[in-house]
């Protein structure tokens, strides 16, 4: 079996999930010099602004106005965080 490195995720109401990942896989996906956390991070801004992407533009019927409110909100926090749009990252747009 492989080890495992674990990271923890902490609510704003407090609660937490701890998870486990191959340990050295972050490190692998990391830039020179670049947080572990910062890494795990931007994948979890990244993985939550590809999914509200796909709820919006990509999900059977209408997506409701709060649903393509939180997208956006997702897509600024992308693009403030990387400095390029999600569109523009995933070679895609609409």
């Amino acid at each position: 079996m492989v080890d495992t490195e674990a990271y923890t995720i902490e609510g704003p109401d407090g609660s937490s999930e701890t998870l486990a990942v191959p340990a050295g896989l972050v490190e692998t996906l990391a830039e020179p010099g670049e947080e572990p956390t910062t890494v795990v991070s931007d994948i979890v801004v990244q993985a939550l602004a590809q999914h509200a992407h796909s709820l919006v533009h990509h999900a059977e019927g209408e997506p409701s106005p709060e649903l393509v409110e939180l997208n956006d909100a997702a897509e600024e926090l992308f693009e403030e965080r990387f400095g390029m749009s999600l569109e523009d990252a995933m070679g895609h747009s609409h």
